[in-house]
């Protein structure tokens, strides 16, 4: 991915509509940071602790393993605002 290619990642929402790619008021989100899907930000509205400390395996064709490949992220110690990359699984 060039430079061009991640800011115009950057501020978009993992999984949003492509018209309308942004962050919306009143939701909870934190940034995913390294990684294939660094720079976007994952909707966590309405997850509990747990499910926050647990962190997702995000489905991404832009990583390791390509279609059907999954980006792993868990929170970042001391800031759950961030989500930091732990690899690529199949």
């Amino acid at each position: 991915m060039d430079r061009d290619d991640e800011q115009l990642l950057r501020g978009r929402v993992y999984g949003a509509d492509h018209e309308h790619p942004g962050p919306v008021a009143g939701r909870r989100y934190a940034e995913l940071v390294g990684g294939p899907l660094d720079g976007l930000l994952l909707d966590i509205t309405g997850w509990t602790r747990d499910e926050i400390r647990t962190g997702v395996a995000l489905p991404t064709e832009l990583g390791r393993f390509g279609a059907g490949g999954r980006a792993m992220y868990g929170p970042r110690r001391g800031d759950l605002g961030r989500f930091d990359w732990g690899g690529d699984i199949r």
